[in-house]
């Protein structure tokens, strides 16, 4: 970060809502009507620090290899394996699809910052597998139970019904 875009940053604090307001509009280029002045503090470090890195990397790249390696046209061109490959690196994590724009999609989306990267941590319910029973009733058993559990002091009519079975069971 510069040291031009860190004192920008430290004057955002002073500023009353109306002023930030108009400076996030000259910075990010979208007005806004947002009350929410970390909101906002937090989207002009943002602009700022992606204009950085755009500037930064200008001189480095020559500007046909820009237009040439467009990751809208490269990912369009791959094949589902690549597609499946890729999605490994970027996301961090399998897929099951072989639906090519699909995969092109999340890839965008991933690259974006709107996906979550990485494993997915499921719910450890612990080592036991668990089971879903459907339970049909009439409304009039229903208003019964509701009134038992309620009377019994249960948290619910589910945690009345799993200590009804466990006592039937044990």
């Amino acid at each position: 970060m510069t040291n031009t875009t860190r004192r920008t940053l430290e004057s955002l604090s002073k500023l009353r809502l109306r002023e930030l307001q108009a400076r996030f509009a000259e910075i990010v280029g979208e007005p806004t009507r947002s009350p929410n002045k970390t909101f906002l503090q937090r989207r002009i470090r943002e602009a700022l620090e992606a204009r950085e890195q755009q500037t930064n990397a200008e001189p480095t790249t020559p500007a046909t290899t820009t237009t040439e390696a467009s990751p809208k046209g490269k990912l369009t061109k791959l094949s589902v394996a690549e597609l499946q490959a890729m999605y490994r690196e970027v996301v961090g994590r399998e897929t099951r699809s072989s639906d090519s724009a699909y995969l092109v999609w999340k890839l965008r989306q991933a690259q974006k910052g709107r996906v979550r990267v990485g494993p997915i941590e499921r719910r450890s319910g612990g080592t036991c597998d668990v089971k879903v029973l459907p339970l049909r009733m009439t409304a009039a058993e229903v208003a019964a139970l509701d009134q038992a559990w309620r009377r019994l002091g249960f948290k619910s009519r589910t945690a009345m019904i799993r200590k009804a079975i466990e006592g039937m069971l044990g």
